[in-house]
């Protein structure tokens, strides 16, 4: 919105002599980095009165994993305020609004659907289990599996298919690209940047089905992989916030004429402005992470873990960086691999187990990590995985 006003009123504003005060607003990186302060100091200024509330209306979780030795570790967690997500939706929505092109940038316009739709079904599931909680039979369920599936997906393909059209309209048939692993999107004549460019002739361009088919499983699939390592105190939202900062700089690649030429990474011109989303997530998760470190004080819920890791996928979608997106977010996959894998080994092997217990991160608590020790070294991996992928840019 400032962006906008700035641009908008450029010469009244330059007339009373403020342009050149608040100029910066135009440019992309100030907004990007201002998006992430923005985001930390609202959910700093935001939470205590936010954990108050919930610990008013009595909104604690009770957690239960079914297992004698985790469920002794979080014996000291029962009744700790959950539903904090609300406050990393809102620093999420308040830094866009504020520090975005919401009124030119369609990115942004599909940004705030997924935001929205992903946190209602987080807030929607976390209220339901409270109320079974409440009940008698101590039930605490929630939205069935199919049926958050249904949900999730439902605005998933809406998300994916409008972010096609969105990025069928850029001036580069790399928008809509399949990005693979160390695969050179661009042949250049000269050395100059896009000077002589041209699509190398192995990227293979999506259609419609293809596009909206990938999009809407890493959309759905990584919002379900941080919603399963939001485990631990800190450690959904110290990977997220390493992810977030991973994920702004390949925004800058992919949306810069030149950085996409030099690294051979599809073009996406109008994915620029999701740098300020990823930016207002980094800063979110810090933010949030002063409040939910180990003991936490309050837990983010499905409703900040649904919404975090669909943005996530939704990021990696539109600047074509899915295959990247699985190293970025290393432990994010790690987590959701090791249930798939303990589930279909279990139905294998008729009642047998492949890790100790799932997600992955319980089965280093059992084998005597301390839940610091877990989430620290969860975190180093995380940056490590980060570095990685950055690094195998170059490897074109």
């Amino acid at each position: 919105m400032l962006y906008f006003l700035t641009q908008e009123y450029q010469s009244w504003l330059d007339s009373i002599g403020l342009y050149r005060v608040i100029q910066v607003f135009t440019q992309l990186e100030f907004r990007a980095f201002a998006s992430v302060l923005f985001a930390f100091t609202y959910v700093l200024l935001v939470g205590p009165r936010t954990i108050a509330w919930l610990r008013r209306c009595k909104i604690g979780d009770n957690p239960q994993f079914d297992d004698a030795i985790i469920d002794t570790l979080s014996e000291g967690k029962r009744g700790t305020p959950t539903m904090g997500g609300i406050v990393i939706v809102g620093a999420i929505l308040g830094s866009t609004v504020l520090l975005a092109d919401v009124v030119h940038s369609k990115y942004i316009l599909w940004t705030l659907f997924t935001l929205g739709w992903f946190g209602g079904i987080g807030l929607f599931d976390d209220w339901l289990k409270l109320q079974e909680s409440r009940r008698p039979t101590k039930s605490r369920h929630g939205l069935r599996s199919i049926e958050k599936l249904a949900y999730q997906f439902g605005g998933a393909i809406l998300i994916a298919a409008g972010l096609y059209y969105t990025s069928q309209g850029d001036t580069n048939p790399a928008a809509v690209s399949l990005n693979l692993p160390f695969q050179r999107t661009y042949e250049l004549a000269t050395r100059s940047a896009f000077e002589g460019a041209s699509l190398n002739p192995s990227v293979i361009v999506l259609g419609l089905a293809g596009f909206t088919a990938l999009g809407s499983i890493w959309i759905v699939g990584f919002s379900n992989a941080v919603n399963l390592t939001d485990g631990l105190d800190g450690l959904s939202a110290g990977t997220m916030t390493v992810a977030s900062f991973v994920m702004m700089v390949l925004c800058f690649m992919s949306s810069s004429r030149e950085a996409a030429s030099f690294l051979m990474v599809p073009h996406v011109p109008g994915a620029s402005e999701l740098m300020v989303v990823a930016g207002a997530m980094a800063g979110a998760c810090m933010g949030f992470l002063w409040f939910n470190c180990n003991p936490a004080s309050v837990f983010m819920g499905d409703t900040g873990s649904l919404p975090l890791g669909a943005l996530l996928g939704f990021i990696a979608v539109a600047i074509r960086q899915e295959a990247l997106l699985l190293i970025v977010g290393g432990v994010f996959v790690m987590e959701a691999g090791s249930v798939m894998l303990q589930l279909g080994y279990f139905r294998l092997t008729k009642g047998r187990r492949l890790f100790l217990m799932t997600p992955i991160h319980h089965t280093f608590q059992k084998r005597g990590w301390t839940e610091t020790q877990v989430v620290t070294r969860f975190w180093v991996i995380c940056a490590i995985f980060g570095m990685l992928a950055l690094a195998s840019i170059k490897m074109r």
